[in-house]
């Protein structure tokens, strides 16, 4: 299929490595980076955002770390 199409300037300087690194044409390194991006989205499900529910710990107040420590191991927990 032939078709017109306009690259970004950023992409066409990663294009142009991605060419020199490899020694391809550019019909041949647009293909291949085409492909690759195209394979690495196939298959990926959409995971569900990650949700933490708290729950109380039921020894005092948790605001403060040295005093929960000291509640929790006594005065010489350091």
């Amino acid at each position: 299929m032939r078709t017109t199409l306009t690259i970004d300037d950023d992409l066409a300087v990663l294009i142009a490595q991605e060419q020199r690194r490899s020694g391809a044409s550019l019909k041949g390194t647009v293909n291949e980076l085409l492909r690759q991006g195209l394979m690495n989205t196939r298959g990926k499900a959409v995971s569900k955002p990650f949700v933490v529910t708290p729950f109380p710990l039921g020894i005092g107040n948790c605001d403060k770390i040295s005093e929960l420590l000291e509640e929790l191991e006594g005065p010489y927990h350091r």
